[in-house]
């Protein structure tokens, strides 16, 4: 009887260019241009305080599949209870059990950019050289484990290993940012890690918890805001101290991009409203509208750079939510809009100076029916890298093709990466230099670029472009 073979880990190098030889031989020196310049990560969800602790990661499950969203809906998809994945508050199983679960669905993965990236952060990151299996996934638990009690493995040391010139996280609207500021004061630490101003819960005075958060506004910010006026003096002050504290930017995720300002009287009115609990549904969607208008408004007189994430379904199945609380895989696309939305907004500062919106979509068909065109007459519009459920290998390459028609390379972001799992972030970048070098041969091949305009653009995109569009 013979032994079925362990199937390797072994990335190919030339993976994602094209299959033409000329094409790849083209990619492959614009890649080389690029693979080691520094990261720079101006959207993602990692915990500052996780780098300012500096401690080792506790066990190879809870650095890298609890946290990851994109890994537990593919588990759960395949039959894996939430609950197994570590993301019940009343059930905590062990860091081994929850590997093999991952390990034993492996080829559920196959064809996806998740198992994309696990393949190359477990080999490039970890050194594994087997694919994950039933057979082999205690001693590659075991393996990673005693990697992440070594000095080399600890958050900073990565992040140094990593190349990360520039991170920026994501943050709560009264957070104080200590962990910001004790890294931004230590000298023996010498990344750059930014906050990122996010409010999304005051924009929707239908949410449970709107009055909560708006109080904690108020309460960190030393200001009244039982009114709408003494809401918008709370967050302008709050964003002061975002920028006082190395911001450059701020993230809205709304449901749409609705922007039509209201009257001064009708925010009021809405306002109490809401404190009182009976706001009605059209006055929460006229409000939450008015709100994204006054935050570009606030943008053109503080500089915070607006990111504006929309079409996304919040917490598609209720029981899940209950159960596990949000960000555990079940925020769903919807129907993308943004050129008639955004009308009011674009009307009154679209041209403003120093205003950048950086317009973000999980509805690639909006890419070159209204993103491009848009960042391609907007002084203030770019066009965010392929997020979420599209930022794929192929969805990069269209993404490209939609929006350089249009607005050419200038006017868009840099990549994304978005990520709350630490060490996918190479890997990301990774995939990401790797499908621009494969888009940009593919311009030179047929005659469009020249080689030398194809290696000048993927630096440019990997560092000049995220640096200008982010303000960093």
């Amino acid at each position: 009887m013979t032994t079925a073979a362990v199937p390797t880990l072994a990335p190919h190098p030339d993976r994602l260019f094209p299959a033409d030889p000329a094409a790849t031989s083209v990619a492959r020196t614009v890649y080389d241009a690029v693979k080691d310049a520094p990261i720079i990560s101006p959207h993602g969800h990692v915990d500052a305080s996780m780098i300012a602790a500096d401690e080792p990661f506790p066990d190879p499950a809870a650095l890298l599949i609890t946290p990851d969203h994109y890994v537990l809906r593919l588990l759960h998809a395949n039959g894996v209870d939430l609950s197994a994945l570590g993301r019940d508050p009343g059930h905590t199983p062990a860091g081994r059990d929850i590997w093999r679960q991952l390990a034993t669905h492996w080829d559920d993965f196959l064809g996806t950019p998740v198992r994309y990236w696990f393949e190359t952060e477990l080999h490039d990151v970890f050194g594994l050289t087997e694919a994950p299996s039933t057979a082999n996934a205690d001693a590659q638990y075991d393996h990673i484990a005693s990697a992440l009690l070594e000095p080399g493995f600890r958050p900073r040391a990565l992040f140094d290993s990593f190349g990360i010139e520039v991170l920026a996280t994501t943050d709560g609207p009264a957070d104080d940012l200590a962990a910001h500021a004790r890294l931004a004061a230590d000298p023996t630490f010498h990344g750059r890690v930014v906050p990122t101003f996010r409010a999304d819960a005051v924009f929707d005075p239908s949410r449970s918890d709107w009055r909560l958060v708006v109080a904690s506004i108020g309460e960190a910010a030393g200001i009244d805001t039982g009114t709408h006026d003494g809401l918008l003096a709370a967050l302008r002050a709050r964003r002061q101290y975002f920028i006082d504290h190395g911001a450059t930017a701020t993230d809205t995720g709304v449901l749409d991009a609705g922007s039509t300002p209201l009257s001064a009287p009708e925010r009021e009115r809405i306002h109490a409203a809401a404190l009182r609990g009976d706001v009605s549904a059209a006055d929460a969607i006229a409000y939450r509208h008015d709100m994204l208008y006054r935050w570009a408004e606030m943008s053109v007189e503080d500089g915070l750079v607006m990111q504006l994430h929309p079409g996304v379904i919040r917490n598609h199945h209720t029981p899940t939510l209950e159960r596990f609380g949000p960000d555990t895989g079940h925020d769903l696309p919807a129907v993308g809009s943004f050129t008639e939305p955004l009308r009011p907004l674009l009307e009154s500062f679209g041209t403003a100076a120093g205003f950048h919106l950086v317009l973000f979509t999980v509805d690639e068909t909006v890419f070159s029916r209204e993103i491009g065109p848009l960042a391609g007459f907007y002084p203030a519009v770019y066009a965010g890298a392929p997020w979420w459920f599209i930022d794929t290998p192929a969805a990069i390459g269209r993404y490209r093709s939609a929006i350089t028609d249009s607005a050419s390379f200038t006017k868009t972001s840099g990549f994304i990466d978005d990520t709350r799992a630490y060490c996918s972030i190479p890997a990301r970048h990774d995939m990401a230099r790797r499908a621009d070098a494969a888009y940009l041969a593919s311009l030179v091949v047929t005659h469009q670029i020249s080689e030398e305009d194809a290696v000048h653009t993927a630096r440019r995109i990997v560092s000049d472009i995220p640096k200008a569009t982010f303000k960093l």
